[in-house]
């Protein structure tokens, strides 16, 4: 996984990027340009922030950064002089998906929750845990895969809800800031000739 981000408006001229979730023990290094912040039992890394960035990879836009290769090259040689060994690769994969949710059951521990498996095109299905009321058998649906960030900068990890694994988001249309979003809750379905894990439409 491979996030970035530019805000030089409230942080000056510093790319945040991170590569794997928060711990509760983190700690930092930094040397020249570059801190360093990781996991302080496992020394995983967890992200890191690089100053002095915006002409050295032309960065034009606020928010979210999607780096292209030459960009994480570039990345990775100020890592490496700046004294550090780690090593960024790029991610191409889309976050937000079909899925078809093809097998649903109740939550033994939740009144309103459901266990899905979700095909997102890929060897496995998804386990995912959704509270949407309409949610159901056979439908198409948005997914959020691991990596995802949401309209609100939300990003979608690895997580439990009530003792259970879940593994992504199924989206509704506000969560998505889809234009006319219903105000009921339920979750986006799509149409049933969606094609499960290609990359979803914002501009249905």
């Amino acid at each position: 996984m491979l996030l970035s981000f530019f805000n030089p408006k409230t942080l000056g001229d510093i790319l945040l990027i991170i590569v794997n979730e928060d711990s509760k023990e983190q700690a930092f290094e930094t040397k020249g340009d570059v801190t360093r912040i990781f996991d302080k039992k496992t020394q995983k890394l967890i992200g890191l922030n690089i100053k002095n960035v915006k002409d050295k990879l032309n960065l034009m836009s606020s928010g979210q950064v999607k780096l292209d290769e030459s960009q994480v090259s570039i990345v990775n040689n100020i890592i490496s002089d700046n004294g550090f060994s780690d090593i960024l690769t790029i991610d191409k994969k889309t976050k937000f998906v079909v899925g078809h949710v093809d097998e649903i059951s109740e939550h033994p521990d939740s009144d309103h929750l459901h266990i899905t498996k979700i095909n997102v095109g890929e060897s496995e299905d998804l386990q995912i845990v959704c509270g949407a009321p309409n949610i159901d058998k056979g439908q198409n649906v948005v997914v959020a895969l691991t990596g995802a960030v949401m309209p609100t900068g939300k990003i979608i990890w690895p997580g439990e809800l009530r003792g259970v694994e879940s593994y992504g988001m199924v989206c509704s249309a506000s969560e998505l800031d889809l234009p006319n979003a219903p105000k009921e809750r339920g979750i986006l379905v799509l149409d049933e000739k969606e094609v499960p894990g290609t990359a979803f439409n914002f501009n249905i």
